[in-house]
């Protein structure tokens, strides 16, 4: 993979008119679209549950990336794969049984993922990282899109890449939280191979020039 995937989040796409931004996101250079699932539980913000994750999924021409920084999430893995999820990632913090709900999203027929709030050490992956297809990283604090990136994201990244490599694993890091055309080049040199970009993507004069210059930056 010689350009890293990218994944503009939905969540600071403008909700009045969200078919728009998602048919945009259709005509761009964007690989998936990232679908942020938060219930005022596991973070300290709502953002939006299954019928709009549907809604999104009727305009969508991209596979959607759907994140689950939710409690509780084997309950609903099969009600946001009917929905249109095609990536499943949940959260390490929320599963006391996550292999057995990595094993339930592989059913179901979807990509399963990982992700790892800043404060979890990389190293909790190792006995499941052969088992699935991605580990995001939070490169913020999950809850709230447009916080500044964390520094220490770069080290953690290149921890898990290696653990990746020994382990013979066929996951591919994300990152998810701060991305712009600045720290892009790091993360991906770094062994990060899918971008997740919200307020970056979407606040910009021109979002389709802005997901195109992400996968070119090196």
């Amino acid at each position: 993979m010689n350009t890293p995937l990218i994944a503009p989040s939905v969540l600071a796409a403008d909700f009045a008119n969200l078919q728009r931004d998602v048919e945009m996101l259709n005509r761009s250079a964007a690989d998936w679209i990232h679908v942020d699932i938060m219930d005022g539980v596991f973070v300290p913000n709502i953002s939006f549950g299954l019928p709009v994750t549907a809604a999104i999924k009727k305009h969508a021409q991209k596979p959607l990336d759907v994140h689950l920084m939710i409690v509780q999430p084997e309950r609903y893995l099969e009600a946001f794969r009917d929905a249109g999820a095609e990536i499943l990632t949940v959260h390490y913090e929320a599963c006391p049984h996550l292999h057995r709900t990595i094993q339930h999203i592989k059913s179901l027929g979807a990509k399963a993922g990982v992700a790892l709030n800043p404060h979890t050490p990389v190293s909790v992956l190792q006995d499941i990282i052969q088992d699935i297809d991605l580990a995001l990283i939070m490169s913020v604090n999950p809850g709230f899109g447009g916080q500044k990136f964390i520094e220490r994201t770069y080290e953690r990244v290149r921890q898990l890449a290696a653990l990746i490599a020994e382990s013979e694993s066929r996951a591919i890091i994300e990152i998810d939280g701060g991305v712009n055309q600045d720290n892009a080049p790091l993360l991906y040199h770094a062994g990060a191979r899918a971008l997740v970009a919200g307020s970056f993507v979407f606040s910009a004069p021109d979002p389709e020039a802005t997901i195109s210059n992400l996968k070119k930056v090196w």
